[in-house]
């Protein structure tokens, strides 16, 4: 199924200011909460799809790619493991990200839950830990960027305790409640001001808002629940990729402590320069050299192309600074709308070289009226001139 259009799912236009943007997102996510409609998928996919829109319009750089190049710019397939932006998100995901952008609001509004600056947790409010990003650069060749590329790359990263499963633990035994905050995950606080007794909430300063202690720490990863190690990931680079352009793979970053949400693996996108071919956006550019006496008599002549190879014809009395057009011959957009052309730009090589035979053949030809441009053509080759520099 297709997605719906970003500002769309917010109720924005295109030129929303950043704060219409975060009010219209506070008011859908208040509309479509899990416990304002209990047990209601469709309010359910409604609120992960408005979170997704925030999490891209919300971001300056993905918004920009967003507006240029669709949904896929952003990587909007994430879900299916793809490169998504905001695509994919899960519950704890949403509450873990955008929780401080609501404060108690939720929680006096569905009698309980409530957003938290480190997590969510129904009835509970323990802080839920996120990794950290990671960023690559990935180089792809021509081709690569024509169709598409699955690449994988080796990094450095945390990755989750294998002894301890991501607890922190030596052995079950050894998590325990806090005693604190009785496991909650923080600490409600009252004091006395000029207006009243004041009630505010604050992550438990003992537990670090997990509303859990361990009392033997797990000897592999000192108590961390994480561990620094080489992970070989597989990414799946989409057609139509340009340089400088950044793509998201969620949960491919470093892993969180405490069984917590992975960040996301950060994917930038180089070019290797191509011997034959030049990108424009997404059209090609081919510097096809004909002889003289080519584009005297025409020629039927080879040019490259991302598929391999393929033939033009050229007319007899082409022009140096003609240049012809191959439909579809280029690249794809990155959305899947449409595929660049392949120009191919005439030069003519003339000899710097003769031999007495070939000068003498020259100086024939030169007193054919056919080699002495007409005044047309003069005019002709004036304003092509005037165009190119104006």
């Amino acid at each position: 199924m297709s997605k719906r259009d970003y500002y769309e799912v917010l109720g924005v236009g295109k030129s929303a200011a950043a704060d219409e943007i975060k009010s219209a997102y506070r008011k859908k996510a208040i509309q479509y909460h899990p416990d304002k409609n209990p047990d209601d998928k469709s309010a359910e996919e409604k609120f992960k799809e408005a979170a997704e829109a925030y999490d891209v319009l919300s971001n300056p750089e993905k918004r920009q790619r967003y507006d240029q190049f669709g949904h896929a710019g952003v990587g909007s397939s994430a879900a299916s493991g793809g490169y998504g932006g905001g695509g994919g998100m899960s519950m704890d995901d949403i509450f873990e990200r955008f929780g401080p952008l609501f404060g108690d609001l939720i929680g006096s509004a569905f009698g309980g839950s409530r957003f938290s600056s480190g997590g969510y947790s129904r009835g509970g409010g323990r802080s839920v830990q996120r990794g950290s990003d990671l960023r690559v650069k990935v180089k792809l060749n021509l081709k690569e960027v024509a169709k598409g590329a699955e690449k994988k790359i080796k990094v450095n990263k945390h990755v989750q305790c294998t002894k301890c499963h991501g607890s922190g633990a030596e052995d079950p035994n050894s998590v325990t409640t806090c005693q604190t905050c009785r496991g909650n995950g923080y600490v409600t606080r009252v004091a006395n001001t000029i207006l009243g007794q004041m009630q505010t909430q604050s992550t438990c300063p003992a537990c670090g808002g997990q509303g859990k202690t361990i009392t033997k720490k797990c000897k592999t990863c000192q108590g961390e629940g994480v561990v620094r190690d080489d992970e070989v990931v597989s990414i799946n680079i989409p057609p139509g990729v340009m340089r400088g352009m950044q793509l998201s793979f969620q949960g491919k970053g470093n892993a969180a402590r405490y069984g917590g949400i992975n960040g996301d693996l950060l994917v930038v996108i180089d070019e290797d320069q191509d011997n034959e071919l030049i990108r424009d956006e997404n059209d090609l550019i081919y510097n096809l050299l004909l002889s003289v006496p080519q584009a005297v008599l025409g020629d039927t002549v080879e040019v490259p192309t991302v598929e391999g190879r393929a033939k033009v014809k050229i007319e007899a009395g082409t022009q140096p600074g003609k240049v012809l057009r191959l439909r579809g011959k280029g690249l794809p957009t990155i959305n899947g709308y449409g595929t660049g052309d392949l120009l191919v730009n005439i030069n003519v090589y003339i000899p710097e070289k003769l031999s007495s035979d070939e000068k003498s053949k020259m100086r024939e030809m030169e007193k054919s009226t056919n080699f002495i441009p007409n005044q047309a053509t003069k005019d002709e080759m004036y304003k092509k001139f005037r165009n190119l520099v104006e």
